[in-house]
């Protein structure tokens, strides 16, 4: 008896899929109660079950830690909220609630995300790809880079700026990086644990001594295959952001004190 074609194919294995690995995403907020798009989070909660959620409550005066306990306590141990009675900052907020998550050990990876979304969570694939795809990666950065096929909403002044930053930090950290301060940042366990041990230089700059880290840790040879890039397919500036011509300035002086101490 002859075999088909279609007899033949059903014959062949299929490849095993990628097992899921498990992330913890801390999520810094400060007075968010208005912006924070809690549906949309429990949407992706219940969409992708091997997401842990950690909110870092970073001092805030409004109903932001009243959202943030109601909001972990329906979430099925997924989500946890930790509060700061005084304003830190974002990098400090961030580092708090990645050593939280570092305690974690059945997380494979930790990150941090902008509570606005301005990232969605579902370009989270799309990281998870890279490590996939670059066996040395450690480090998956987002990158705002308007192209065809994407969408990047970014203010002209935002992206003005934010150019010619990221042109002198790159210069600066000997790395083609294009963009350092995108919100949207996955790191592999340990070495999330390592970059996130001690306290930051700067408020708002703390990306940047981030990739500097990664470099000191890794070796300047290594950092191009350690840290891949992550062009994003959306990301969308949200109404109430708190980076105002001001903090570019302030994000200036920092830049200058992290060089100072680096030198």
């Amino acid at each position: 008896m002859s075999i088909t074609d279609r007899e033949l194919v059903r014959t062949v294995p299929e490849s095993p899929p990628h097992p899921t690995p498990t992330v913890g995403i801390v999520i810094p907020c400060f007075n968010e109660a208005q912006r924070l798009p809690v549906a949309t989070i429990r949407d992706e909660l219940v969409r992708n079950p091997h997401l842990s959620l950690c909110f870092v409550d970073d001092g805030s005066t409004d109903g932001t830690h009243a959202l943030l306990t109601s909001l972990s306590a329906t979430a099925e141990g997924r989500c946890r909220a930790i509060g700061l009675q005084d304003n830190h900052g974002k990098a400090e907020a961030v580092r708090r609630g990645v050593l939280e998550l570092c305690s974690v050990a059945e997380l494979e990876y930790i990150g941090f995300w902008d509570a606005d979304m301005s990232t969605p969570l579902s370009e989270l694939n799309l990281f998870l790809q890279a490590f996939r795809e670059y066996p040395e990666c450690r480090f998956a950065a987002g990158s705002r880079i308007r192209r065809l096929g994407a969408t990047i909403h970014r203010k002209f002044w935002r992206h003005f700026l934010g150019r010619i930053a990221a042109t002198l930090i790159s210069s600066w950290l000997r790395l083609p990086v294009y963009d350092t301060q995108c919100g949207a940042k996955l790191f592999e366990h340990s070495l999330a644990k390592t970059l996130f041990e001690k306290p930051f230089i700067s408020r708002w700059l703390f990306d940047v001594e981030l990739f500097q880290r990664c470099v000191d840790s890794v070796g300047q040879e290594n950092a191009n295959a350690v840290i891949i890039e992550v062009p994003l397919t959306f990301w969308a500036e949200r109404a109430g952001s708190k980076i105002s011509l001001a903090t570019y300035v302030s994000a200036t002086l920092d830049f200058v004190r992290i060089a100072w101490t680096r030198a």
